[in-house]
């Protein structure tokens, strides 16, 4: 860097002038690019903050991992799935399950639901079920020739039930053996031992629990699972150890990440970041002609000291560093400007809230923020990046400025 390009552009920049129209567009470009820099930041930073909550939501009820296989898996390949997850460092616990659909009926109201079927041994180290049980116990014990079934909080209200009632459930097979004129539809009378509240009211609406050799039983399969559920150490790496285990799982198993069983979602809020970070880095692109403006009438007032220094002797080089520096400069005073004011919004959102949101309607207080560093490095590289190609063209336009022309009339 020759600093002597740095120290004249400095001195452009800080030269006491009259107020005149150029100098306003260039305090314009300063204040569009601090208000661009600063609603780039808040918006990736709510972003953030809502992909977090959405994660935590859903990582407080899933599996980090979950194997499957077409065809269900037998006794055998889980004791071989077992003995690879043993083997692993990064698997915290593991276990069965069976899932499948069926009615449940009080007797007011039906609905159908996904009935999953687990080991309440090993659930509190694989899901979040256990922790988010918010009336009763996660309970399946046969009771009276009757066993505990475990419902969500909105599938609760659904059915008007409580700790306690008793539920008659129609399992898929038994529903269509009914329909194909092999049998009546016999249905099982479960007691409701326990409602869940998991934040996510697809899950809370939609699931239930009950023991996993009952699941077995109503499902016909006996012997058989549907697959495994895996919790590890560090979700992060999720993809590290399904490739790890892939190695010895192959087709027809299948292996999935949380990420795998919530892609849409998380496909459908990367395109949001990326259409926000598009649309308002527009208003650093508008900030940008704007200086591209105040710079080019800048070169025009100042063609007299511009042949001046070519008359003593600084090559065309040298000049186009001096307006690439007085752009990258403005850049530069605009960004960190802008992110102080984001800084500050942001802490003020943390510690006092002062965007609430309806908690009859949101499972959060107020609109949720997390700051990444590498949203900096996107911000910054966008706004001094544009405000480099801003000045390009008044820094060539003043490079090529022959000397006789700026002191013609001198």
């Amino acid at each position: 860097m020759n600093f002597v390009d740095l120290y004249v552009a400095g001195r452009y920049l800080r030269s006491k002038r009259k107020l005149r129209f150029i100098n306003v567009i260039g305090y314009i470009s300063i204040v569009g690019i601090t208000i661009g820099v600063a609603a780039l930041l808040i918006a990736l930073s709510v972003f953030n903050g809502f992909s977090g909550v959405v994660t935590s939501v859903l990582l407080g009820f899933d599996p980090h991992l979950r194997i499957e296989k077409k065809g269900n898996l037998s006794v055998e390949e889980f004791n071989a799935i077992e003995n690879i997850l043993k083997s692993n460092p990064e698997v915290k616990a593991y276990s069965t399950f069976v899932t499948g659909k069926a009615l449940l009926n009080t007797k007011s109201f039906n609905k159908v639901v996904f009935l999953r079927g687990i080991d309440e041994n090993k659930i509190a180290s694989v899901s979040g079920l256990k922790s988010k049980i918010v009336l009763g116990t996660l309970d399946f014990s046969d009771i009276d020739g009757v066993q505990g079934i475990v419902i969500g909080l909105n599938l609760a209200d659904q059915l008007s039930a409580v700790i306690g009632d008793e539920l008659i459930v129609y399992s898929a097979n038994s529903v269509k053996s009914a329909f194909s004129g092999v049998g009546l539809t016999l249905g099982t009378k479960f007691r409701v031992t326990g409602i869940y509240q998991s934040n996510n009211k697809e899950y809370d609406a939609n699931f239930a629990y009950i023991s996993l050799p009952m699941a077995q039983q109503m499902f016909e399969l006996n012997g058989k699972f549907n697959g495994v559920e895996v919790r590890l150490q560090d979700f992060h790496k999720a993809e590290k150890v399904k490739s790890e285990i892939g190695i010895h799982l192959a087709p027809p198993f299948s292996i999935y990440t949380w990420y795998d069983l919530h892609k849409s979602l998380y496909s459908v809020m990367k395109i949001e970041r990326w259409s926000a970070y598009i649309l308002l880095t527009l208003i650093i692109l508008v900030a940008s002609f704007n200086l591209l403006g105040s710079m080019t009438m800048g070169v025009i007032e100042k063609q007299r000291d511009i042949s001046i220094l070519k008359a003593m002797g600084m090559n065309r080089k040298n000049l186009t560093r001096i307006f690439m520096f007085e752009g990258l400069l403005i850049g530069m005073i605009g960004t960190i400007l802008g992110v102080i004011i984001g800084l500050i919004v942001l802490y003020l959102q943390v510690q006092y809230q002062i965007f609430p949101l309806d908690t009859t309607i949101y499972i959060i207080p107020a609109i949720p923020v997390e700051i990444h560093f590498f949203d900096f490095i996107a911000i910054s590289v966008a706004s001094l990046g544009l405000s480099c190609l801003a000045s390009y063209y008044p820094a060539k336009r003043a490079a090529l400025l022959l000397p006789i022309e700026g002191i013609r009339w001198e």
